[in-house]
């Protein structure tokens, strides 16, 4: 009950329409039990006395009676669907409004086809137990009630006949919920892996093509279908022998109603107008008792949905903003790391006590091994992550003191996967900064090379990339996300890997840029290339989560230590290159 309440707490703001509802069920239940009486009046009256000339009023009675049943019906169920609606909205926003809030830590957990399935079928579930199911159990309960005091003021002692089957009936349903909630759960879940195993196998499309795994996706994909089906007939089976169960039970009750009354009747105690209102009666109850079955697995099905909303509804966001944290204020680009180490599980340190100071306008490249910590570094200070001991100042302000928001507005970011939206180019660029100018835009384009790229398609900045960028080379993926790092003018530049997909000579381009861009900002590159950290003010060299070396190119060199091994290892070949091209140039312009 508590997942259910939870979930009633939706309905709140549109009480309104729950009331007028509530109203319309007892103004519908009235009509409709009022049918058996007018019924019985036909055959004891009408019938029984033969007074053919009242035969037309007591038709007319009955379809004016069923024609008012299903106006009000009409109105109830508009009603109910419009709040439904409306709520299952609420829902949705603030669900995805929670997973716009949630830290890297939670997505770095979490599968994107189990978001998807908790946004869309468990929501959606949601929708049929507050919009139908919770007036059709508080319709059945009034109906149930009228019911059973009409067939009291009719005859109690075949009332007191036909109640023998319901509390077996009520049992079989309590035993019946206490069943079937776990197999809904198990189906949601397993609906939410097959969810997850399609967007897998649908963004991977290219890694299973290029190595033919076709056949093994397709047999994993089946596995997990069949696992599914499997749990819904498990389900059905359940459901199937509860439903024979209740007609069962329904059977008797109409058996033990007939063989007594038919005996009343026999004995002159009951009239046979009676008989039939009271059989009418009895199967509107068994009716709503039956269909409680139903209902309690909606009920099951709409819990077990409910938890899993609550669920990410629950998750607290790792980073989040003081009570009292205030905005940071357009900064210099200084930044200070004191005593920084962290770790991803509170325990197993990635970053170990890493000290040092970048004055505004520094270009600091990042380098180490695999796992060295790199990125862990760079995303530290946008708070991506908070750090476990120690502290990050931005200009002297402790980034855990000021807004979240206002933080990373100051700060642009390249990521090393770039992320495209399936937008147009002139959005993609603006992602950062949606009130830029066309002027603005083109500037940013101009400084990351891509202009004359976009200039070329028939569409301009207007085109249409595909999802995640499809349609665009790696090189110009990032061209586009560096120029939507420029366009929002931060000091503070976090450049992950952001040249590592062009080419040289497209590479050239956009150092020359960033020669006049990076000016007067602080810069955290992590390259690949040999020009980015020969052109750094300052490489920081990790290893292990610590800083082993400092320095510019030249005095790490001489140390012969940890840079000059990644030198030989990363950059000789590349320098060597350069050269080579160099010695081509001058050749080529001595002739």
């Amino acid at each position: 009950m508590r997942t259910l309440k939870r979930l009633t707490k939706f309905a709140v703001p549109y009480w309104k329409i729950y009331v007028i509802t509530f109203i319309l069920v007892f103004a519908i239940t009235g009509m409709e039990l009022v049918q058996p009486l007018i019924v019985k009046w036909i055959v004891d009256d009408i019938f029984g006395n033969r007074a053919w000339d009242r035969l037309l009023w007591g038709v007319l009675l009955m379809a004016g009676a069923s024609a008012v049943a299903a106006a009000l019906g009409y109105a109830q169920r508009y009603g109910m669907s419009w709040a439904g609606q409306r709520i299952i909205f609420d829902i949705r926003n603030k669900l995805y409004e929670h997973l716009q809030q949630l830290s890297f830590s939670f997505y770095d957990k979490a599968q994107t086809g189990q978001l998807m399935s908790r946004v869309t079928a468990d929501v959606e579930q949601t929708r049929n137990f507050l919009a139908h199911q919770i007036i059709r159990i508080v319709a059945a309960t009034v109906r149930f009630i009228a019911s059973i005091a009409l067939m009291l003021s009719l005859d109690w002692r075949l009332t007191l006949v036909a109640m023998i089957p319901v509390p077996i009936l009520a049992w079989r349903v309590k035993i019946y919920s206490t069943v079937i909630r776990p197999r809904f759960w198990a189906i949601q879940q397993m609906l939410a892996v097959l969810t997850a195993t399609l967007q897998e196998n649908v963004t991977g499309q290219r890694v299973v093509k290029a190595f033919a795994r076709k056949q093994h996706e397709t047999e994993k994909f089946e596995r997990d279908n069949m696992e599914l089906l499997k749990k819904n007939i498990d389900t059905v089976r359940a459901s199937a022998a509860n439903e024979a169960g209740m007609m069962l039970l329904v059977e008797s009750s109409l058996a033990l109603i007939f063989f007594w009354g038919g005996r009343q009747i026999i004995a002159g105690a009951l009239s046979v107008g009676t008989l039939v209102a009271f059989n009418a009666l009895m199967l509107d109850t068994l009716r709503q008792v039956r269909m409680l079955g139903m209902w309690v697995s909606g009920v099951q099905r709409t819990i077990a949905a409910g938890d899993r909303i609550f669920e990410i509804l629950d998750t607290k966001a790792d980073v989040t903003d003081k009570p009292d944290a205030k905005p940071l204020p357009r900064v210099k680009g200084a930044v200070t790391f004191e005593n920084v180490s962290f770790a991803y599980d509170g325990e197993n340190m990635v970053l170990e006590d890493i000290n040092f100071s970048v004055k505004p306008g520094e270009t600091i490249a990042v380098l180490g091994g695999t796992g060295s910590g790199k990125s862990t570094l760079i995303n530290l200070i946008p708070r991506f992550y908070d750090v476990t001991k120690g502290r990050i100042l931005v200009d002297g302000h402790d980034i855990r003191d000021v807004t979240l928001e206002s933080l990373r507005r100051n700060i642009g970011v390249v990521t090393q996967e770039t992320f495209l939206f399936s937008a147009s180019l002139r959005d993609n660029i603006a992602y950062g900064k949606p009130e830029a100018t066309e002027e603005e835009i083109r500037r940013a384009a101009k400084a990351a090379h891509i202009d004359d790229f976009i200039g070329s398609l028939p569409n301009g900045y207007d085109t249409v990339i595909g999802e995640r960028g499809v349609g665009l080379s790696g090189g110009q993926k990032q061209r586009v996300a560096i120029a939507r790092a420029l366009l929002m003018d931060a000091r503070i530049l976090l450049l992950d890997e952001s040249t590592s997909s062009v080419d040289v000579e497209t590479e050239m381009q956009i150092q020359k840029a960033f020669t006049e861009l990076l000016k007067d900002r602080t810069s955290f590159i992590i390259a690949q290339r040999l020009s980015t950290v020969r052109n750094a003010d300052r490489i920081i060299v990790l290893d292990k989560g610590r800083i082993v070396e400092e320095g510019t190119h030249e005095t790490l060199l001489k140390k012969g230590g940890i840079y000059t091994a990644i030198y030989d290892l990363q950059f000789r070949s590349q320098e060597k290159e350069e050269f080579e091209r160099e010695v081509a140039v001058a050749e080529g312009g001595d002739r």
